[in-house]
């Protein structure tokens, strides 16, 4: 069945390439819920936050809802041009996880905070 599911999804990405952008709630957030339902692993993870490869996404939708910081937004919306060349970006060079690891201890302390990025982004890889 799971193959099955793979199939379609990655026929339908064909017909359209669009993707899905990780944004700055998950600075120092970093949850992971998304990982664990991706069906083509196209997560990377940096020092403190996941960014999805647009090479890698098939357009499935399955991650944004598990985002408990709703990181995630479709980039057919208007504004998230810099998100889009970060995640590119960033997904060359961090390692690929396929697992979902655990948040950082204070995660929730930065949840609702605004500005994160300035504050707090590291181009720094993951999984140390």
């Amino acid at each position: 069945m799971r193959q099955i599911w793979k199939t379609f999804l990655l026929t339908r990405a064909k017909r359209r390439r669009m993707t899905f952008v990780i944004t700055e709630p998950c600075i120092k957030c970093k949850y992971m819920d998304c990982v664990s339902v991706c069906p083509v692993n196209c997560f990377y993870e940096g020092e403190n936050m996941l960014v999805i490869s647009p090479d890698g996404c098939i357009d499935c939708g399955l991650c944004e809802p598990e985002c408990p910081v709703e990181a995630i937004k479709s980039d057919t919306e208007t504004g998230l041009e810099k998100w889009r060349e970060l995640n590119a970006a960033c997904a060359a060079i961090w390692p690929n996880i396929c697992v979902k690891g655990e948040p950082p201890a204070d995660a929730d302390q930065f949840k609702d905070e605004e500005g994160k990025f300035d504050k707090y982004f590291s181009k720094a890889p993951g999984g140390a």
